[in-house]
């Protein structure tokens, strides 16, 4: 694969002191328990960008028709800038459009995206951060020549709208904070064709089995008092999907039967524990999962047998060595990683800061 990344710094002023930030339980991050896990150094991961304080938690990646890769930035460490849509270029990224602002909560919040069989891309916006009254949405770009035509919501009443996946002409979508009456602990993996998306604003009815939500999961709560569920998700050759969550790292695998409703929903059995599971991607050549466990700072690769490998991981650090930060999404181009640092912990995460160095790394993995 032709190598069109050149690592450089991007933007002035990049100081190498840590800052406390807070994070979205308004806890001062600087304070926080490290990981109680011994973590090591595993693999070898190169810098892809620096990136200037106005993009300071990088998130999605979506791989064009054209070979482009564009990235969303909530800008979640940092709301006081807003959430943007970038481009990778060759030595850095580019500004693509902002991104219109909820209007009840003044945010725009991108999380993962998606090209759908239309041309447009489609993103996840979490709102959760800024009201937990069921304002996410998921958000349509329209687009042309590259060029962004206006952006527009399509269904709203998410929890929290995490990562979003097509398939066909079926838009696949995580809500990690889908709670029922009985399940305060819920999350969601939810289904809507394009037709439907074309005819008008899908409006969800939050804690309900509304018709769109193809399966449903709880999540254990554990020592890092994180209740997000259904985060990262994506399907393998025979189009089943797997989605994992966030609090306590269970990894599960939705077959759909012929008319794309759930045949089955089952735990994947792993031959080793997994403590986080953000974003994820399958390689569909060899069905092998490869996702961000943020937790420990660290990216596994679970192969279609259920043994778990680490490819990458190494300790707290701010990243401007190339080294991870929180791993929250990865993307695959090619034999290319491309791995976001999130560098927004929870407790007990073995990253302990929202520092003011903001990363994007990657792998070669062999041809």
């Amino acid at each position: 694969m032709k190598q069109f990344i050149i690592p450089i710094l991007v933007g002035l002023g990049l100081a190498t002191a840590c800052q406390k930030k807070e994070n979205s339980k308004g806890v001062d991050t600087g304070d926080l328990d490290s990981a109680t896990e011994t973590v090591s150094n595993v693999g070898d991961p190169k810098l892809l960008y620096t990136l200037p304080d106005k993009y300071n938690t990088p998130d999605g990646m979506a791989l064009a028709p054209d070979g482009t890769v564009y990235l969303s930035v909530p800008n979640l460490a940092d709301n006081s800038y807003p959430g943007v849509l970038v481009k990778f270029a060759a030595d850095s990224v580019q500004f693509v459009t902002s991104l219109p602002a909820h209007p009840d909560t003044k945010h725009a919040a991108p999380m993962d995206l998606a090209f759908g069989p239309d041309g447009n891309l489609y993103y996840a916006e979490n709102q959760y951060e800024n009201d937990k009254n069921y304002k996410s949405r998921l958000m349509r770009i329209r687009m042309q020549n590259g060029k962004v035509l206006g952006v527009d919501p399509v269904v709203t009443g998410f929890g929290l709208a995490n990562a979003v996946v097509w398939k066909g002409n079926k838009i696949y979508v995580t809500d990690s904070q889908w709670d029922m009456p009985d399940n305060p602990k819920g999350s969601a993996v939810m289904h809507f064709t394009l037709d439907e998306l074309n005819k008008g604003v899908v409006a969800l009815k939050p804690k309900t089995m509304d018709p769109h939500v193809l399966a449903t999961f709880t999540t254990e709560v554990n020592e890092t008092e994180v209740d997000n569920g259904a985060d990262g998700l994506d399907y393998d050759s025979e189009g089943r999907f797997y989605t994992g969550s966030f609090g306590d790292g269970m990894l599960y695998r939705l077959t759909l039967k012929p008319d794309g409703t759930l045949a089955s929903k089952e735990v994947v059995k792993v031959d080793q524990k997994i403590s986080c599971v953000d974003g994820l991607i399958v390689d569909r050549k060899t069905n092998t999962i490869y996702l961000c466990n943020s937790r420990t700072n660290a990216i596994l690769t679970v192969s279609p047998d259920g043994k778990v490998g680490t490819l990458v991981q190494n300790g707290d650090t701010d990243g401007k060595d190339g080294k991870i930060d929180q791993p929250a999404e990865v993307l695959l181009k090619g034999n290319r990683l491309y791995i976001t640092d999130f560098d927004k912990p929870e407790k007990h995460f073995v990253n302990t800061k929202a520092d003011n160095v903001h990363t994007m790394s990657y792998v070669d993995l062999p041809k």
